[in-house]
């Protein structure tokens, strides 16, 4: 990584990060919308992710939780001087089962402290449907 390509804002880094997690690549996440505070991921559907029948499985959803929520720490973050970050507590309620559909997962940041990050995570289904919600403790630096 050269200067010119050095991450100047927690935004930067992540854009530049999250296409290149080896784990992000094999679910198959993708960034749809990145906002000060609000993080907006999206999960294809893929035979991949099912459990049994055409239920996505609650692990895949559970990550696509965690990813958006660390997504949305990092969005208005300044870059602490280690750049490394962890999910400290993760707590998912799953509301209904997601078959066969596309996901998205929007996180917000509740309250920014020194080094912790707390978020709220949404997800529904392509249908709209409500699928899942978390709560997420993130950690910076």
């Amino acid at each position: 990584m050269n200067s010119t390509d050095y991450p100047r804002s927690g935004a930067d880094f992540i854009r530049q990060f999250l296409p290149t997690s080896p784990y992000v690549k094999h679910l198959g996440m993708e960034l749809a919308d990145l906002q000060p505070g609000v993080a907006t991921l999206t999960l294809p559907f893929t035979q991949e992710l099912v459990t049994i029948g055409t239920v996505v499985h609650g692990g895949a959803i559970a990550s696509l939780i965690d990813t958006a929520a660390m997504v949305a720490a990092w969005s208005d973050a300044e870059l602490p001087a280690k750049v490394r970050g962890t999910t400290v507590n993760l707590t998912v309620a799953y509301l209904a089962a997601a078959e066969q559909e596309d996901l998205q997962a929007t996180a917000r940041v509740l309250r920014r402290g020194r080094n912790l990050v707390y978020l709220d995570v949404e997800v529904k289904g392509a249908s709209g449907k409500a699928v899942a919600k978390g709560l997420v403790t993130y950690k910076l630096g």
